[in-house]
């Protein structure tokens, strides 16, 4: 490569950069929420606007999505007049300094998935967080499971901060399975000897394609659980409640998808009871681990597959049959 060979940069850095600070006085804690990829229920995307809109902060840096998204994968959306063309939205991924409920400063990465240079923008965020001191780092994912909206949004956690991640259920299984640049983050900075943490929150796999705040609220609350800052939720647990009201109208209106979401709620009931029944017979000092647990669900609809009519299967996107199955 020519040394005088000119290389845009993949961020503009905001001058003078705002000074953060962690809840205890420590680094700041980076959370990273990227869209694309593991967003059912547009569940990363409504939480990160949600604390963008509803705390305090600063724009810390500018991303140059030229230089890591590919448009004719995502062809940005370009408004048409009639007679000429007006306006075009083009994907964004910034950082923003927030202040918490408690004044507590954090950072929030968020925007459109890299398609490209994934090691050269984990570098770049690597940097960034030693920059700022930066001593947790959290990602927010969604994923669609064979779960019914009439019961708790759930949240499973991985990562290497396990004194962090506490009781929050583990997946507990090894796999193979495609990866994103939010994984990638989270690999490369706790190689780098960052504490990582990752919250996929479960969306029903019938509303992927639906906004469903009730799991950004439950993200939120995990993640003010396992980083100590006071977030925001009352307005996205009200967008909630308005949305069970109309999904649960549209499910009264269509006998089909009535009959099953009875399923996968027979099917959750049935589960939760099973395990309940299984926590009284053991002592105190034989409780599950929260990887055993995290494993549980899964076991337990492979052996009701039958039962169940095949509801524990998830679904297949025609398109990108792959993005299903992310943590």
């Amino acid at each position: 490569m020519d040394e005088h060979e000119y290389s845009p940069p993949l961020y503009e850095l905001e001058f003078p950069a705002p000074a953060v600070s962690g809840p205890q006085g420590d680094g700041p804690v980076l959370v990273h929420a990227l869209e694309g990829f593991a967003d059912a229920g547009h569940a990363v995307t409504l939480a990160a606007t949600h604390l963008r809109e509803a705390l305090d902060g600063q724009l810390v840096a500018t991303f140059n999505t030229d230089e890591l998204i590919d448009y004719r994968s995502r062809r940005p959306m370009m408004s048409f007049s009639g007679e000429q063309f007006e306006e075009v939205t083009m994907p964004k991924l910034t950082m923003h300094a927030l202040v918490d409920n408690d004044g507590s400063p954090f950072l929030l990465l968020d925007g459109a998935e890299p398609d490209l240079r994934w090691e050269q923008f984990v570098t770049a965020i690597a940097a960034l967080a030693q920059q700022f001191g930066v001593s947790q780092v959290v990602g927010l994912n969604s994923i669609p499971m064979a779960v019914p909206h009439t019961r708790p949004s759930a949240v499973i956690a991985h990562g290497n901060d396990a004194a962090a991640l506490g009781d929050l259920p583990r997946w507990g299984n090894e796999m193979k399975l495609p990866s994103s640049a939010s994984m990638l983050l989270e690999l490369r900075l706790g190689e780098a000897g960052y504490r990582t943490a990752g919250l996929a929150a479960q969306v029903p796999h019938y509303l992927s394609q639906s906004n469903y705040p009730a799991a950004s609220a439950a993200m939120l609350e995990a993640l003010s659980k396992v980083s100590g800052l006071n977030l925001p939720v009352a307005a996205l647990e009200n967008a909630a409640t308005k949305v069970h009201q109309q999904i649960d109208a549209e499910v009264g209106d269509n006998a089909e998808i009535g009959t099953v979401v009875q399923a996968l709620e027979q099917q959750y009931d049935a589960y939760m009871k099973a395990k309940a029944e299984r926590e009284l017979l053991v002592g105190e000092n034989d409780l599950p681990s929260g990887d055993e647990l995290g494993a549980e669900f899964e076991k337990f609809l492979a052996e009701h597959a039958a039962e169940f009519g095949g509801l524990g299967d998830q679904p297949e996107d025609p398109e990108h049959p792959d993005e299903q199955d992310t943590p």
